[in-house]
């Protein structure tokens, strides 16, 4: 057995404290019903497992102690943040711990958390994709907000360790899930190292000082991320899916850290998640099941799926 799915989906905890503030509401429905149609192709492809690639939003994660991978291979815990799943979530560490070990292996080393605490980087999409669904995940963190951040190169050759290892271990159904971008400006110091104003001075301490009291630090936090001017970058996020569609975002793991904030915003650093997830999958063409620039979201918001290729009269099973 091996992969059978690969999901990208953007994420916004605006999508549930902010929804009566929508004013494009076609578009948020029709990328809600989106994420619905990607949850039933999960179901149809009956995983045993979901790895969960996603980012880091400084509550799991901090200044002290920010690796670019960490793989959860024990206790999962999600952070509630944004109206989002809170609490233990269902896990495989075995099946967690023999992946960690085969990266290793294979020379694309991740950190490993016995105890894990995910924020809605992933359990957004617990959420939304996994509703009712009873699979375990393994969540693995990208690290897209503290520089230096991971290669695009990297990246890709982790997502295609990834689906050597599945097929190593090769008693697990996978689903792979991408969780964030698409395009996105957020008002993060572009320099944590040199903040400018109070601001963004407020939120270096919160990313150094917030371990175990995330949600002291919460209320300004958010204050600063609902008042940002949206930007968004609709044309990119349309050519991204059209290479996704056409099995091309390849070419993006050459691109630079720079050239993503130029072309995507700051935010577009998370389609490390999904360029992962495409490696893992080979590369191959996909389908977009929604595409909606939401302003009130601060986010272009994107969901598509890839099926694994399959040799001619040959399914997945």
């Amino acid at each position: 057995m091996s992969i059978v799915l690969g999901i990208g989906a953007s994420h916004s905890t605006l999508m549930n404290t902010h929804w009566d503030k929508v004013v494009h509401t076609d578009r948020a429905e029709a990328f809600r019903d989106g994420l619905a149609t990607a949850r039933d192709r999960i179901v149809e492809a009956r995983p045993d497992v979901v790895v969960l690639v996603g980012s880091n939003h400084f509550r799991g994660f901090w200044l002290d102690l920010i690796p670019s991978f960490t793989m959860g291979v024990g206790e999962v815990v999600a952070a509630g943040d944004g109206g989002t799943p809170k609490g233990p979530q269902k896990t495989d560490p075995e099946f967690a711990r023999a992946l960690a070990q085969y990266l290793v292996d294979a020379g694309t080393e991740v950190a490993i958390s016995a105890r894990l605490q995910i924020d809605h980087g992933q359990s957004h999409a617990i959420q939304y994709l996994l509703d009712g669904i009873d699979v375990p995940v393994v969540p693995l963190v990208v690290n897209v907000f503290a520089a230096p951040l991971p290669t695009l190169t990297r990246v890709a050759e982790l997502g295609r360790n990834i689906a050597q290892a599945i097929e190593s271990i090769g008693d697990r159904r996978v689903a792979i899930v991408a969780s964030g971008g698409l395009s996105h400006q957020l008002p993060w110091p572009s320099d944590w190292t040199a903040p400018e104003g109070e601001d963004e001075e407020f939120l270096v301490e919160a990313w150094l000082n917030g371990r175990g009291e995330w949600e002291r630090y919460d209320k300004r936090r958010r204050e600063i991320i609902v008042g940002a001017q949206p930007t968004i970058f609709p044309e990119f996020d349309e050519q991204f899916l059209r290479d996704l569609e056409h099995g091309d975002l390849q070419k993006y793991t050459q691109w630079t850290s720079e050239q993503i904030a130029e072309n995507a915003g700051n935010g577009g650093q998370e389609l490390r998640t999904w360029l992962m997830m495409a490696a893992a999958l080979g590369f191959a063409p996909g389908k977009t099941l929604a595409y909606s620039p939401m302003p009130e979201w601060l986010t272009g918001m994107g969901v598509a799926v890839i099926e694994p290729e399959s040799t001619p009269g040959e399914k997945n099973s």
